[in-house]
C-alpha cells in the first residue's frame, strides 16, 4: 500500500506542477481511487497465429518481431504464426513466444498505455517488467529464454505435471499435498488462481494420487492439465541457479509504477527485490487471487489483460465475485 500511495502521490505532484486547476480536475476524476491495472498471462496462454493480427497491420510490430529472431537465433515468430499445438507446448517455446506476444499487446496501446500497477501471472511477470520500464525488451527475452530452457531440461529430467482443483478449499488442497509429500511424494499447490480454483504441481505419480483424493474431499473437480513440466513446484528447483545467474548479470530499473509479484502478492518498486522475487517465483506459488485482492484494495478499478487469450481477465471476474 505505501508504494501505490506514493506512486500516487508523484501523481499529484505532476498535476500541481500543472497548476492547481489541473490538481483540482485530477481529483474531480477520481484518478486517486480509479486506478489501471494491466495484467499479463502466463504460460498456457498461447495459440497458434498468436500475433500475426499485429504483425500484419503494424511496421512497429514487424520490427518487434524480427528483433525478437534475432535475439533468439531462431525464427521464433514463425512458430507464433503457424506452429503446432505441440511446437507451441514445449516450454522453452511457450514462454517466450507469449512473452513476444503481450510486450506486443501492451505497446500496442500507445500512448493510452498508462499503469498505475502491473502483474503479470508466472512468466507474466517478465512481460509485466517490461511494459512498465523494469527491462530492456532484449534483456526481458533474453531472461525468458534462459528460465525457459533451464525448466525445459528440469522437464526431460524429472517429467512431472499440473491439474487443477475446482471447487475445494485452499487449506484441504494443502492437506492432501502434505500427507502426498509425507509418504515420499512430490505434489503442491502452485496457482492459487481464484476461490474455488487451485492448480496443483509435482510429479506424475504424485498428481495422479492426489486428483481421487482431492474428489473424495469433495472437489468438484480435480482435471490432469496438459503441460510440459510442474511448474512451481520442487522439482523446478535446480533450474534457479541458472536463472539467478542470469539475473544477477541484468540491469534492471525501478519501474514506473509498481509490480504486485507472485511470491507474496505485495507491490513492489525496488529492483533487488524484484529480482529476488523472480528466483523465488521458479519453486515457488503463484498468488494470483491475492495478488487480484491486494491490487483493488489499493485502488485498482480497471483491469486491461495484454497477452494471448483472456484467462486472467475472467480469473479476476471471480475474484471481484
Amino acid at each position: 500500500m505505501m508504494t501505490t500511495f506514493a506512486h500516487v502521490i508523484t501523481k499529484c505532484a505532476h498535476f500541481l506542477s500543472k497548476g492547481p486547476a489541473k490538481l483540482k480536475l485530477f481529483y474531480i476524476d477520481s484518478t486517486f481511487f480509479d486506478m489501471k491495472a494491466y495484467v499479463f498471462p502466463g504460460q498456457g496462454a498461447q495459440f497458434s497465429g498468436m500475433g500475426k493480427d499485429l504483425y500484419d497491420q503494424f511496421d512497429w510490430a514487424k520490427e518487434l518481431f524480427a528483433e525478437a529472431d534475432s535475439i533468439l537465433g531462431f525464427k521464433i515468430s514463425d512458430i507464433m504464426f503457424s506452429g503446432s499445438d505441440e511446437d507451441l507446448r514445449r516450454t522453452d517455446i511457450t514462454q517466450p513466444a507469449v512473452f513476444i506476444h503481450s510486450v506486443a499487446v501492451a505497446k500496442s496501446h500507445g500512448a493510452d498505455f498508462k499503469p498505475d500497477m502491473v502483474a503479470g501471472h508466472s512468466l507474466g511477470e517478465f512481460s509485466a517488467l517490461v511494459a512498465c520500464g523494469a527491462l530492456s525488451f532484449e534483456s526481458g527475452l533474453k531472461l525468458v529464454s534462459k528460465r525457459a530452457n533451464a525448466m525445459q531440461k528440469c522437464c526431460e529430467k524429472v517429467p512431472g505435471t499440473m491439474a487443477a482443483i475446482i471447487g475445494l478449499p485452499d487449506a484441504k488442497i494443502e492437506e492432501i499435498c502434505a500427507g502426498l509429500n509425507a509418504k515420499g511424494m512430490v505434489v503442491v499447490p502452485a496457482n492459487y488462481n481464484s476461490p474455488g480454483q487451485v492448480v496443483i504441481s509435482g510429479s506424475k505419480e504424485a498428481i495422479a494420487a492426489a486428483c481421487p483424493l482431492m474428489t473424495e474431499a469433495g472437489a468438484k473437480r480435480a482435471l490432469p492439465l496438459t503441460v510440459g513440466g510442474a511448474f512451481h513446484s520442487p522439482l523446478m528447483t535446480p533450474a534457479k541457479d541458472e536463472l539467478a545467474l542470469a539475473i544477477s548479470e541484468t540491469q534492471f530499473n525501478t519501474p514506473v509504477c509498481p509490480i504486485y509479484q507472485n511470491v507474496d502478492a505485495k507491490p513492489h518498486v525496488n529492483p533487488d527485490e524484484i529480482k529476488a522475487n523472480l528466483v523465488t517465483q521458479l519453486n515457488s506459488p503463484v498468488r494470483w487471487t491475492q495478488s487480484v485482492l491486494n491490487m483493488i484494495a489499493d485502488g485498482a478499478e480497471e483491469f486491461t489483460e495484454c497477452g494471448p487469450g483472456a484467462v486472467l481477465t475472467g480469473l479476476i471476474k471471480r475474484i471481484r465475485g
